[in-house]
């Protein structure tokens, strides 16, 4: 799933999946049609038709709640983005605090992790994968942090800071790696497809003397269910695709750490 958002554009996969699943549809219809006879279909319609309602009512239900919960995953690991994005201003500011050679190492390291996040590790994540430039990069501005001697009670209490936005930084980068590969299981998304195909197949049971109609409901089901799957799918991979979460908050941060205190 991941490497088919990365390298086939949106419209091409919601393209396929509108049009695979209309022809699904249709044409086991037509094909049932051909088979047995409107006539014959058509003594189905008053049973099949609870029947269709209770199926339709579960995938509806649950397609929904994937995407719910897909979108809300979505909007978290956003807030992972501008979390370690904030957090990364805000040790920048601190370290102006520090002793003066330490404080400038961090800064060194700081800049350095921010500007590789943005160039290196959001093309990495694109794929599922971290940036090794991002991983040395974090190793160096951590140990930078370490190695500091606070001399006073103010500096102490700051390096404390120091080190509380160093893991607020840590943490919130993990959470967007973790985000980077999908946080649907397997199960669920083969669920989702067995069920779609059962709900778009079910209009094949019912017989109507106006051919036309009866395409066009089935072929409007099938755009319905395969819109909706879309969604899940592109928000299933915040890092991918054309709908993506973006690199902006660390752009932004990058712009708000002066290498002089305070700014000109």
């Amino acid at each position: 799933m991941l490497h088919v958002l990365h390298d086939v554009p949106l419209w091409v996969t919601a393209l396929v999946l509108i049009v695979g699943a209309a022809l699904y549809s249709m044409g086991l219809m037509l094909v049932t049609r051909m088979i047995y006879g409107v006539d014959r279909l058509s003594l189905n319609n008053e049973v099949a038709g609870f029947k269709f309602a209770v199926i339709g009512v579960f995938y509806a239900v649950l397609l929904a709640f994937v995407v719910i919960a897909v979108w809300e995953e979505f909007r978290q690991t956003e807030a992972s983005v501008r979390n370690e994005a904030k957090a990364a201003i805000d040790l920048h500011r601190v370290t102006f605090a520090l002793p003066a050679e330490a404080g400038t190492e961090i800064r060194k390291h700081l800049i350095a992790y921010t500007k590789d996040v943005r160039e290196h590790e959001w093309p990495t994540m694109a794929v599922g994968e971290p940036s090794d430039i991002v991983v040395k990069d974090l190793d160096r501005l951590s140990k930078s942090v370490f190695n500091v001697n606070p001399a006073s009670w103010q500096e102490l209490a700051l390096y404390q800071d120091a080190l509380r936005l160093l893991a607020v930084m840590t943490d919130n980068r993990n959470e967007r790696l973790d985000s980077a590969n999908g946080s649907m299981p397997g199960i669920l998304w083969f669920t989702l497809i067995v069920g779609g195909l059962i709900t778009l197949g079910y209009p094949a049971f019912f017989g109507s003397t106006n051919l036309l109609a009866q395409v066009l409901m089935t072929a409007s089901l099938a755009v319905l269910v395969a819109i909706a799957l879309l969604l899940g799918l592109a928000f299933d991979y915040p890092f991918t695709g054309e709908v993506q979460i973006s690199s902006y908050p660390f752009d932004q941060a990058l712009r708000q750490m002066p290498s002089l205190w305070p700014p000109p």
